[in-house]
């Protein structure tokens, strides 16, 4: 499984062509979309811009998507918002938005939702999508406070997946290994960032990618 993986897009919409140049390039099989595709809405800019991609797209909301992202972005992409798909035998679980910020965005969740709503769908899974990244991964803003969840890092914790695949944290871009699983945030789209995941036997790499 070949995926290019974007996140943050924060309605910079003429990105789209250029994550379709990267798909062609790299042999990708699908897109993976971490969220924020718009800026606090309108949903009208998420289908849009999804409409302009040119491989299987499967997508998760950010925080700062609107609430009604999950059942109007399944008119152009796989909802993986709470759900479970399958690609090549690869399992793969979603969930969107973030735990609890400061600012008070649309699409935010309590921990214990977090958790109740992973854990039901984590057993077995190879790829985790979720938009904020576990606690401790990936988290750091330039204050350097840690801003993950907690609930996600339980459940990376106790599932142990292959890859997390997070992004919301912009400065945060790039990868680690831990506990062997692999961490990746693919860094804003609406600055040219993106990420190249394979997945073959059991195994997960990655490339950062410029669009």
């Amino acid at each position: 499984m070949r995926s290019i993986v974007i996140s943050d897009i924060h309605a910079k919409t003429l990105t789209a062509e250029l994550v379709n140049l990267a798909a062609e390039k790299h042999k990708a099989d699908n897109i993976l979309i971490l969220g924020d595709v718009t800026n606090f809405g309108p949903m009208s800019v998420a289908v849009d811009y999804i409409s302009l991609l040119k491989r299987k797209v499967y997508a998760i909301p950010g925080n700062c998507d609107p609430r009604n992202f999950p059942q109007m972005i399944s008119k152009v992409a796989t909802d993986m918002h709470g759900r479970t798909a399958t690609i090549d035998g690869i399992k793969i679980a979603g969930l969107g938005g973030s735990n609890p910020t400061i600012f008070d965005t649309p699409f935010e969740i309590s921990e214990a939702e977090i958790f109740s709503s992973l854990d039901a769908i984590c057993e077995n899974v190879t790829i985790l999508m979720v938009h904020a990244p576990a606690f401790g991964h990936l988290d750091k803003i330039p204050s350097g406070m840690m801003v993950g969840s907690e609930s996600t890092k339980a459940i990376v914790d106790k599932y142990r997946p292959l890859v997390v695949l997070s992004g919301h944290v912009h400065e945060e871009r790039g990868m680690k290994e831990s506990n062997g699983t692999l961490f990746l945030n693919p860094g804003a789209a609406k600055e040219g960032f993106a990420a190249l995941l394979v997945v073959e036997n059991g195994k997960a790499t990655a490339e950062l990618l410029m669009l």
